[in-house]
């Protein structure tokens, strides 16, 4: 009788094998694609945390030189704010550099007085890139303090 039940028990059948392949197959097909978005808005997210964290730091520069902000504005550069010890070399998350912060162009605040508020434009740059991006009809980058995820262009 202990014969009978050995002989009666066997493995998976290759049709059972294979519905568990594709079963398995799907999922990964699902869940790739999802993964791979994730981790793409965890840069944006992060780009955007770096312009506020620049932005905070050339509000610091401005407070600390107590002058009117000209008509015209004006330009805080990383490397200013580098120098003045207001903020250390931050990570570009896309890359495994800095952002620029020297040279003729390179990451940058342009400060502007508005209407009851200084607007702080922040645009991020890794060598040729530039992260930050006006929104779809405007002309001008929007304030850091509005950024969105669509405003950052991942090269």
């Amino acid at each position: 009788m202990f014969k009978k039940l050995v002989k009666n028990e066997r493995g998976l059948t290759l049709i059972e094998l294979l519905a568990v392949v594709v079963i398995l197959g799907i999922i990964a097909a699902i869940a790739i694609p999802a993964i791979g978005g994730m981790i793409n808005n965890s840069r944006i997210d992060a780009h955007i945390s770096n312009a506020k964290t620049i932005a905070n730091a050339a509000r610091l520069s401005v407070a600390a030189e107590a002058t009117p902000i000209p008509t015209n504005g004006v330009v805080i550069t990383l490397e200013d704010l580098i120098d003045d010890g207001l903020l250390e070399e931050i990570d570009d998350p896309s890359t495994n550099g800095n952002y620029t912060s020297t040279g003729t162009t390179q990451t940058r605040v342009t400060v502007t007085q508005g209407t009851g508020e200084v607007i702080y434009r922040v645009q991020l740059v890794t060598g040729a890139h530039s992260y930050v991006v006006a929104a779809d009809g405007q002309t001008a980058i929007p304030n850091a303090d509005d950024l969105e995820r669509e405003n950052i262009d991942l090269p």
